[in-house]
């Protein structure tokens, strides 16, 4: 089987590129490099640079012929797409648009699209949410992930492929850009280790589901092998929440020295609460495998 990935230099779609190779797929990888390294390249695939909105994207995957396209690329910036919502619209909604269009032309058997269980569903209350829960975005961002799914399935229902979307919490792990404000967890690990305090907009008790990377790919691999129906929609995460100040706590006994954080006000679009119930997607076979102690230590002890 052929996938094509896009984003495939970035965190989530370069350890997903990994595992695709382990597993015998034959990868190319489809990425601008707007945010992507080619520090992250596999080098048994093949990188074909360009953004999603290039007028030539059509003929590329008429080339490729892929049979499974894994769309990873994004803005992640929650942050980015309340300032610059015009730029979020061009590279999350639009560029997803015309990767469909194309996929659908050139006949591939399966659609795998990155949304955002963190974002999709808005403000909640104080529970485990499941897929069938209502969505209400409160971003630019989530507004355009979650338009994104209903042209996934519009294309899939059109061109008669299988779509698979998949929600994602809050996803952390090596690899990650700590420039980005999308990953607390980079971030905080980037401020600790340059002797600088953690920043924390709010009060920190802000409660989120963390999940490792390597689990994320876990359920990308499963849901690729998956003889599924026409249209799914999966969240992935760990269906426990953590406050922020818990999490800053597992950070703490292995930067002994380090400055305590510094609270700031709370940013605008950040959402008190949100865990994901992944119930419909470990009656599949896929449980989360790494905790969230177990991740931080292993993150802080890497060498970078």
């Amino acid at each position: 089987m052929k996938v094509l990935v896009t984003g495939g230099l970035g965190f989530i779609g370069s350890h997903l590129v990994d595992q695709y190779i382990l597993y015998g797929y034959d990868v190319v990888i489809l990425d601008n490099l707007s945010t992507g390294s080619l520090s992250n390249l596999n080098p048994d695939t093949s990188l074909i640079n360009m953004s999603l909105l290039d007028n030539t994207l059509a003929d590329c995957l008429h080339k490729e012929k892929p049979d499974i396209i894994s769309h990873q690329a994004a803005q992640v910036n929650v942050r980015t797409s309340v300032t610059n919502p015009i730029y979020d619209v061009e590279t999350n909604l639009l560029g997803t648009i015309r990767l469909l269009q194309a996929a659908g032309q050139v006949g591939i058997k399966k659609f795998i699209f990155a949304s955002s269980g963190g974002t999709v569903y808005g403000q909640t209350p104080e529970i485990a949410l499941p897929e069938t829960f209502n969505t209400k975005p409160v971003s630019p961002y989530g507004i355009n992930k979650l338009a994104s799914e209903f042209y996934v399935d519009f294309y899939a229902k059109q061109y008669g492929f299988q779509s698979i979307i998949l929600r994602y919490s809050n996803v952390y792990g090596s690899r990650q850009n700590p420039a980005s404000e999308s990953g607390v967890v980079s971030i905080i690990k980037n401020r600790l280790q340059s002797g600088l305090p953690p920043v924390i907009y709010g009060d920190g008790e802000q409660i989120r589901d963390y999940i490792h990377v390597s689990d994320v790919t876990a359920a990308n691999i499963l849901v690729s092998q998956l003889d599924s129906p026409k249209h799914e929609i999966f969240n992935v995460g760990t269906g426990k929440g953590t406050s922020l100040n818990e999490l800053l706590a597992l950070f703490y006994p292995f930067y002994p020295d380090a400055k305590p954080p510094v609270y700031t006000d709370a940013k605008a679009c950040d959402l008190g609460f949100n865990v994901l119930s992944i119930n419909k997607l470990t009656s599949l076979g896929w449980p989360p495998q790494i905790s969230l102690k177990e991740g931080i230590k292993q993150l802080c002890q890497e060498h970078d």
